[in-house]
């Protein structure tokens, strides 16, 4: 019996397996839309993105996307993102980070993050690469 077939075959499986694995970790924005965006300086706007584009109580994916004034990646090695509930009346101050994972494109980041309640937050960025910096944003989670 001649085995190279069933090797060659085994070896195409394989890398089809492999091409796939990779692509799952590429850009974010294939079914991501965006929840709140800010435009940080004339070079530098961030957005942070969620498949169904607004926040929601609970665990969920979410994105981290830094783009230049014409809408091109920056390249930003690293990111962190946290939202912030300030202390209301007896209910203390809630943080919940999300965590982030970098991609394949500069400047984009993936992760998830699972918000307490819902209501009005800060989402807190901090960004290091091309630029460095921080940031916030008002976000409401229904």
């Amino acid at each position: 019996m001649n085995r190279k077939p069933i090797v060659v075959f085994v070896v195409i499986v394989s890398l089809g397996v492999l091409a796939a694995a990779c692509g799952s970790s590429g850009s974010h924005d294939s079914g991501m839309k965006t929840i709140a965006e800010k435009k940080v300086s004339e070079n530098l706007t961030v957005a942070i993105s969620n498949p169904e584009g607004k926040l929601k109580n609970g665990e969920q994916e979410i994105g981290l996307k830094f783009t230049d004034g014409s809408g091109n990646p920056v390249e930003i090695s690293a990111a962190s993102l946290n939202f912030n509930m300030p202390a209301m009346g007896s209910m203390a101050e809630m943080n919940d980070p999300a965590t982030l994972n970098t991609t394949s494109t500069p400047g984009e980041f993936t992760g998830k993050v699972n918000i307490q309640m819902a209501g009005e937050w800060i989402a807190q960025v901090s960004y290091e690469g091309k630029e460095t910096g921080k940031t916030t944003m008002s976000v409401t989670a229904y």
